[in-house]
């Protein structure tokens, strides 16, 4: 006789909640894709040396080590303060962060002397500050979730925050050039060695503002006065909030002389507007608001001149770089050519010359690593970034509350936004804006901001695939009972 088999484990047995499991299996993914996001920067190391150097030194794979161990330190808060958050937000971002490091190691061998390139101290030079950025990026975000236990907390500093960002925005525009102004934008506070650019911390600070705001507005928002074409605009009397934020973002486009910050802060109202009303007419109302304002603006640019010149020169060269090839439109025209000389394919990483490129460790980076990997590696960093919008916009769609629905979607969608706006600029579709790639430019500022957006969207999702318990009973999700409905909060739905 055969003995009968022994049943399976159950979590009952084991004294395991199913969420408990949920969350062990979610955080051995995100370090699995983690180590493989190390790897692949490890070895785009490896190729950028034996590219540019002809050989492979013996601690080309230090700063992959050392980016490994940021990341690997935020995993371990992450699992322990948001065990349930979204598993693949961290290896996606740690996977561009690591490839902007290694790119901006490249062009620092660029820029040595032949003589001296194979002598670089890893740590130095562009890259090496990058990776020092990087760890005071990730202890933030890390910190961030130490101390945003709830994304709703956010809410009760929603007018704090909305102020401190209006003042965050006018900083640099009220300055004088000398301590704002870089390559034409006023966007930064430059004393003595030091810069920062505020906007970058503005646009989280506005959205948190934004997102509460509409939440206690939206009803009034959603009403509509007339039906044109099968669209339901609203009001006359609702487009107030709509016109103090287009007539902010026209002031910051001439006072500021940047169209990509306008557009940012500008996209990112809208759309969280569109999110929480659902009209279609709001997207079209802003669309129409914007563009009319920026056409405006070079018209008055190209008559009166003034604060208007900047963005009229800026819209002159977008419309023809090639007029000027080796004066106003030189950065764009080489731009142009890296991406043309790329290819499919590229030249390899480290065969490519970025040092010919203006400014490619910061705005002009998409173009400079495209001439190395190719359409086809552009490509993959765009699915890549597309990855990380659509997992905010899946936990602003799984979040319970409305605030975080609209904190969430309004983070995603800025990021995807901003993403636009350097690949548009970079590759003519818009005027050229001061706006960096978010993870891949060199800067601290634009790094710091967006891990906190990051740590902000891994706090929400948190919040949203975290298992709710009726009644001391088991996790939902893990396939414990059903919700008790009794006692939990309740929303009207407009049919």
């Amino acid at each position: 006789m055969t003995a009968a088999a022994a049943p399976a484990a159950s979590p009952a047995s084991t004294g395991e909640q199913p969420g408990v499991r949920l969350a062990r299996s979610r955080r051995k993914a995100e370090l699995s894709l983690l180590l493989l996001a190390m790897v692949l920067v490890a070895a785009y190391a490896a190729m950028i040396e034996a590219k540019a150097l002809d050989t492979v030194t013996s601690d080309f794979w230090v700063p992959a080590a050392a980016l490994g161990l940021v990341f690997l330190g935020l995993h371990l808060v992450i699992r322990w303060l948001a065990p349930f958050a979204d598993p693949a937000l961290l290896p996606a971002v740690a996977l561009l962060n690591g490839i902007g490091v290694g790119f901006l190691r490249r062009y620092d061998l660029a820029e040595a002397a032949p003589a001296e390139r194979a002598n670089l101290a890893v740590f130095a030079g562009t890259g090496g500050r990058q990776l020092a950025w990087t760890l005071a990026a990730v202890v933030l975000a890390a910190g961030l979730l130490a101390i945003l236990r709830d994304h709703r907390s956010l809410s009760r500093y929603a007018y704090t925050l909305g102020l401190a960002g209006i003042v965050l925005v006018m900083i640099p525009a009220v300055l004088p050039g000398r301590f704002s102004e870089i390559n034409g934008a006023k966007l930064w506070i430059r004393v003595g060695g030091f810069q920062i650019q505020p906007g970058e911390f503005a646009k989280l600070a506005l959205l948190t503002f934004f997102a509460y705001y509409l939440v206690r507005k939206r009803e009034v928002l959603s009403l509509a006065s007339r039906r044109v074409l099968g669209i339901d605009f609203p009001r006359g009397r609702d487009l107030g909030p709509v016109l103090v934020v287009w007539l902010v973002s026209i002031l910051v486009l001439v006072f500021e002389k940047d169209l990509g910050t306008s557009l940012l802060y500008f996209g990112m109202f809208v759309v969280t507007l569109y999110i929480a009303t659902e009209r279609v007419s709001w997207l079209l109302i802003g669309l129409i608001l914007f563009f009319g304002g920026a056409y405006l603006a070079y018209l008055l640019g190209s008559t009166v001149g003034g604060p208007f010149a900047n963005f009229y020169d800026r819209a002159q060269i977008w419309l023809d770089p090639f007029a000027e090839p080796y004066d106003r439109g030189y950065q764009l025209v080489q731009g142009l050519l890296t991406l043309g000389t790329g290819g499919l394919f590229g030249a390899g990483p480290g065969g490519g010359q970025p040092n010919l490129l203006p400014e490619v460790q910061t705005d002009f980076i998409f173009a400079g690593i495209g001439e190395e990997i190719g359409l086809f590696g552009l490509s993959a960093l765009l699915v890549i970034y597309l990855l990380i919008v659509e997992r905010g916009l899946r936990a602003a769609l799984a979040v319970r509350d409305s605030f975080g629905k609209l904190l969430a979607g309004g983070l995603a969608f800025t990021l995807g936004l901003q993403v636009f706006v350097i690949v548009g600029g970079i590759s003519k579709l818009i005027p050229l804006t001061g706006q960096t790639t978010p993870f891949l430019s060199a800067g601290g500022s634009s790094l710091m901001a967006n891990w906190l957006l990051i740590a902000v969207l891994l706090r929400v999702s948190d919040g949203a695939r975290r298992p709710v318990t009726g009644g001391g009973s088991a996790a939902r999700p893990g396939g414990g009972p059903p919700e008790q409905l009794h006692g939990a909060p309740t929303e009207v739905i407009r049919p």
